[in-house]
């Protein structure tokens, strides 16, 4: 905490004030302490990356004041996830550092800047991927707000939740059900939006066949939000281990594909019209088109960097298709969060205090965590 003093007006014996710092040092420290009156500017704690690639530094500084069309959240919870990587090595074009990672954020509203009327102090909001939009680029004129060029993107362009608090784009924010804890938000505001908004904009209709790739951060919620939609769910994953999680979960039939070819057991079922691929490998993917039924879709959100293997042939003779998902905009994640509290969807999580950030980031990223890793400040 810093604290600035402020000088003192003292009225001599003809009545006239002036300032004067001897005679508010014996004003003080002689006559009475009651003159002293410090301006307080208190301090949060935040975990910044220095430089890329860089280990965390827990460091304090100033509470941001919220600018025109900003507002400031007091974060409660915020989750990691496997794409705050790219600011920790510095990977994502316009950095700059030090930089406060973190766009899996539950909150409060603790101040609100001038020109924001639809967001008031105590509101318990979520913070996620789409932070912010400019209004004003061909996407944002088409409402494609998650896709504006100049996408604000908390942890990226701006600081994000890993701090006690963060300001952000008023029209970043998701209004978050009171009964949803702010661990449970967290990690919804990116792999549960990411996974909800895909499968209710793929096409499929209850009692289709939807597989979901992979039981990790995003697949374990992938399972949930494809039964709670009504579709025929089938988790694929590697090893027999993974198979009383999965129906924990919601899958109706696991495939295990250490012991089985994954592609021909969905056509076995009549061919899948959705494969959800959570997992991030490129080869696990391409090896799922052939299980793909007619007209259906492998929609990615899972983020590999290699390239798929699929020839047009494999495409073309069943009308198949190969779709991306970018999460959504702030509005979907609202979407997300009630959709959840309605069907009783979370995700599993470990919690970390701030403290042990560069703990949980490792466990994170190494896979060990079960399954979403959550700070709480």
């Amino acid at each position: 905490m810093q604290l600035y003093h402020t000088r003192h007006r003292v009225q001599n014996a003809g009545g006239s004030i002036f300032w004067s710092a001897s005679s508010w040092y014996r004003k003080y420290f002689v006559t009475s302490r009651r003159l002293w009156h410090p301006t307080i500017m208190p301090d949060m704690k935040v975990a910044q990356v220095p430089r890329p690639g860089a280990d965390f530094e827990l460091v304090t500084r100033p509470i941001p004041e919220p600018g025109p069309g900003q507002v400031r959240v007091r974060v409660e919870a915020c989750g990691i996830c496997h794409s705050d990587d790219f600011v920790k090595q510095g990977h994502w074009p316009g950095l700059i550092f030090p930089r406060v990672p973190g766009h899996e954020i539950a909150g409060v509203i603790d101040a609100v800047g001038e020109g924001v009327s639809t967001w008031k102090t105590g509101q318990r909001v979520g913070i996620g991927w789409h932070g912010g939009n400019c209004f004003k680029c061909d996407p944002c004129r088409r409402g494609d707000f998650v896709n504006c060029v100049n996408l604000k993107i908390p942890g990226f362009t701006h600081d994000g939740g890993y701090a006690e608090y963060v300001v952000n784009p008023a029209e970043g924010l998701a209004r978050m059900p009171d009964d949803l804890q702010p661990a449970d938000a967290a990690p919804l505001m990116c792999a549960g939006i990411t996974t909800y908004n895909a499968l209710r904009h793929s096409g499929a209709v209850g009692g289709d066949l939807v597989a979901v790739l992979g039981i990790g951060g995003l697949g374990h919620l992938g399972i949930q939000f494809a039964r709670q939609l009504g579709f025929h769910t089938v988790a694929i994953g590697r090893g027999k281990d993974k198979e009383d999680l999965a129906r924990q979960l919601g899958a109706h039939r696991y495939i295990d594909t250490d012991s089985s070819n994954a592609a021909q057991e969905l056509q076995r079922m009549g061919g899948a019209r959705i494969v959800l691929a959570t997992a991030p490998s490129s080869k696990a993917m391409s090896d799922l088109v052939d299980g793909l039924g007619v007209g259906g879709t492998l929609l990615i959100v899972g983020a590999a960097t290699e390239p798929l293997t699929v020839t047009p042939v494999q495409l073309i003779l069943s009308r198949r298709s190969i779709l991306g998902w970018p999460s959504g905009t702030s509005r979907d994640s609202e979407d997300t969060l009630a959709f959840s509290v309605q069907s009783g969807v979370r995700p599993m999580i470990e919690t970390f205090p701030l403290a042990q950030v560069a703990e949980a980031y490792d466990r994170m990223f190494t896979g060990k965590v079960r399954f979403r890793a959550v700070l709480i400040p």
